[in-house]
């Protein structure tokens, strides 16, 4: 689980060095941290990348697992994110 989140959360600043998603990363980082958006509103935001029943499941853990995390984990991530956004 916790490689599936990485490989996940490395592929998005790619998709952002591209130019084609900067506005989708952004949001995407944000519904994945934010403790009030649900597992099926986040896979709403996602279907258009959903193409399995596989890949749903691990979208749903993903989020699962973040909802798991305290506050203070969600505040870390998100420096690391904006880092690591910065950093390209």
């Amino acid at each position: 689980m916790k490689l599936l989140m990485v490989l996940m959360l490395a592929a998005l600043p790619l998709l952002c060095y591209t130019g084609s998603g900067c506005q989708l990363m952004d949001e995407v980082v944000e519904k994945t941290i934010d403790s009030k958006v649900s597992i099926s509103v986040y896979k709403e935001l996602l279907k258009e990348y959903i193409n399995s029943r596989t890949m749903s499941d691990a979208v749903g853990e993903l989020k699962q697992y973040f909802l798991n995390q305290s506050d203070e984990t969600l505040k870390n991530f998100r420096v690391m994110m904006e880092t690591m956004y910065d950093s390209i």
